[in-house]
Protein backbone atom coordinates (compact mmCIF):
# COMPACT_ATOMS: atom_id res chain seq x y z
CA UNK A 1 0.00 0.00 0.00
CA UNK A 2 1.13 3.16 -0.86
CA UNK A 3 1.57 6.85 1.03
CA UNK A 4 0.75 8.60 -1.97
CA UNK A 5 -2.42 10.24 -1.20
CA UNK A 6 -5.47 10.03 -4.02
CA UNK A 7 -5.42 13.27 -6.25
CA UNK A 8 -8.40 14.06 -8.47
CA UNK A 9 -9.16 16.15 -10.92
CA UNK A 10 -11.67 18.59 -10.88
CA UNK A 11 -14.72 16.11 -12.61
CA UNK A 12 -13.78 13.43 -10.33
CA UNK A 13 -13.95 15.15 -7.36
CA UNK A 14 -17.47 16.68 -8.28
CA UNK A 15 -18.68 12.97 -8.89
CA UNK A 16 -17.31 12.21 -5.33
CA UNK A 17 -18.53 15.47 -3.70
CA UNK A 18 -22.17 14.98 -5.56
CA UNK A 19 -21.82 18.52 -7.01
CA UNK A 20 -20.94 20.58 -10.86
CA UNK A 21 -17.67 21.11 -11.20
CA UNK A 22 -19.00 24.91 -11.57
CA UNK A 23 -19.66 24.92 -7.82
CA UNK A 24 -15.88 23.53 -7.45
CA UNK A 25 -14.39 26.33 -9.83
CA UNK A 26 -16.38 28.96 -7.71
CA UNK A 27 -15.16 27.55 -4.26
CA UNK A 28 -11.67 27.69 -5.50
CA UNK A 29 -11.57 31.04 -6.98
CA UNK A 30 -13.32 32.46 -3.29
CA UNK A 31 -10.96 30.45 -1.54
CA UNK A 32 -12.93 28.16 0.24
CA UNK A 33 -11.13 25.13 -1.26
CA UNK A 34 -7.64 24.81 -3.10
CA UNK A 35 -6.31 22.64 -5.43
CA UNK A 36 -3.48 20.65 -3.96
CA UNK A 37 -1.01 20.72 -6.98
CA UNK A 38 -0.93 20.73 -10.96
CA UNK A 39 -0.81 17.58 -13.44
CA UNK A 40 1.92 17.53 -15.57
CA UNK A 41 -1.10 18.60 -18.24
CA UNK A 42 -1.49 21.46 -15.64
CA UNK A 43 -4.61 20.14 -14.56
CA UNK A 44 -5.38 21.07 -10.96
CA UNK A 45 -5.40 18.56 -8.59
CA UNK A 46 -7.72 17.49 -5.74
CA UNK A 47 -7.28 15.73 -2.19
CA UNK A 48 -9.36 13.66 0.02
CA UNK A 49 -9.20 16.41 2.28
CA UNK A 50 -10.74 18.82 0.07
CA UNK A 51 -13.32 15.99 -0.53
CA UNK A 52 -14.25 15.89 3.23
CA UNK A 53 -13.87 19.81 2.73
CA UNK A 54 -16.50 19.78 0.43
CA UNK A 55 -18.87 17.31 2.01
CA UNK A 56 -18.40 19.51 5.44
CA UNK A 57 -19.26 22.83 3.37
CA UNK A 58 -22.26 20.84 1.85
CA UNK A 59 -23.24 20.32 5.56
CA UNK A 60 -22.95 23.58 6.93
CA UNK A 61 -25.02 24.73 3.60
CA UNK A 62 -28.20 22.79 5.23
CA UNK A 63 -27.60 24.30 8.45
CA UNK A 64 -28.42 27.61 6.23
CA UNK A 65 -24.77 29.38 7.21
CA UNK A 66 -23.88 31.38 3.96
CA UNK A 67 -20.45 30.88 2.01
CA UNK A 68 -19.14 33.95 3.97
CA UNK A 69 -19.67 32.48 7.35
CA UNK A 70 -18.83 28.64 6.27
CA UNK A 71 -15.26 30.26 4.86
CA UNK A 72 -14.61 31.66 8.41
CA UNK A 73 -15.33 28.35 9.82
CA UNK A 74 -13.06 26.59 7.30
CA UNK A 75 -10.46 29.01 7.91
CA UNK A 76 -10.49 29.31 11.60
CA UNK A 77 -10.66 33.01 11.02
CA UNK A 78 -12.96 33.31 14.35
CA UNK A 79 -9.87 33.39 17.00
CA UNK A 80 -7.92 36.25 15.20
CA UNK A 81 -11.27 38.76 15.01
CA UNK A 82 -10.14 41.91 15.37
CA UNK A 83 -11.95 44.22 17.84
CA UNK A 84 -13.52 46.27 14.91
CA UNK A 85 -15.31 43.03 13.42
CA UNK A 86 -16.32 41.30 16.83
CA UNK A 87 -17.95 45.07 17.22
CA UNK A 88 -19.54 44.76 13.90
CA UNK A 89 -20.74 41.37 14.55
CA UNK A 90 -21.78 42.08 17.85
CA UNK A 91 -24.13 45.22 15.96
CA UNK A 92 -25.35 42.81 13.00
CA UNK A 93 -26.66 40.25 16.23
CA UNK A 94 -28.63 42.93 18.15
CA UNK A 95 -30.05 44.36 14.74
CA UNK A 96 -31.46 40.78 13.84
CA UNK A 97 -32.35 40.40 17.85
CA UNK A 98 -34.43 43.51 18.00
CA UNK A 99 -36.09 42.39 14.22
CA UNK A 100 -37.25 39.10 15.97
CA UNK A 101 -38.65 40.55 19.08
CA UNK A 102 -40.44 42.55 17.16
CA UNK A 103 -42.26 39.74 14.99
CA UNK A 104 -42.84 38.05 18.58
CA UNK A 105 -44.55 41.39 19.82
CA UNK A 106 -46.42 40.95 16.48
CA UNK A 107 -47.37 37.44 17.82
CA UNK A 108 -48.31 38.56 21.28
CA UNK A 109 -51.86 39.17 20.59
CA UNK A 110 -52.79 35.54 18.82
CA UNK A 111 -50.84 33.80 21.55
CA UNK A 112 -52.74 35.95 24.58
CA UNK A 113 -55.90 34.64 22.63
CA UNK A 114 -54.66 31.03 22.59
CA UNK A 115 -55.94 28.97 25.03
CA UNK A 116 -53.59 27.10 27.47
CA UNK A 117 -53.88 23.73 25.83
CA UNK A 118 -53.50 25.24 22.35
CA UNK A 119 -50.67 26.94 22.73
CA UNK A 120 -48.87 23.91 24.16
CA UNK A 121 -50.02 22.71 21.39
CA UNK A 122 -48.36 24.73 19.16
CA UNK A 123 -45.12 24.82 21.02
CA UNK A 124 -45.12 21.49 21.05
CA UNK A 125 -44.63 21.32 16.98
CA UNK A 126 -41.40 23.62 16.76
CA UNK A 127 -38.23 22.35 16.58
CA UNK A 128 -36.25 21.85 19.92
CA UNK A 129 -33.61 24.65 18.65
CA UNK A 130 -36.58 27.09 17.60
CA UNK A 131 -38.75 26.44 21.05
CA UNK A 132 -35.58 27.56 22.83
CA UNK A 133 -34.79 30.67 20.89
CA UNK A 134 -38.85 31.65 21.70
CA UNK A 135 -38.48 31.08 25.76
CA UNK A 136 -35.36 33.00 25.71
CA UNK A 137 -36.39 35.92 23.71
CA UNK A 138 -39.31 35.77 26.37
CA UNK A 139 -37.16 35.85 29.37
CA UNK A 140 -35.01 38.90 27.69
CA UNK A 141 -38.55 40.64 27.11
CA UNK A 142 -39.66 40.01 30.87
CA UNK A 143 -42.27 37.68 29.62
CA UNK A 144 -43.36 34.21 30.79
CA UNK A 145 -43.14 31.64 28.64
CA UNK A 146 -46.79 30.41 27.04
CA UNK A 147 -45.97 26.40 27.97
Amino acid sequence: MSDVPQMYKIGELANLANINTRTIDYYTTIGLIAPIERSTSNYRLYSDETLATLHRIEQLKRNKLTLEEIKAILHKRDSDLTEESVTQRLNELELQLSNIEREVKALEPVLKQMKPRQARQLFTKLTPQTAACIEALMLLMNKNTFM
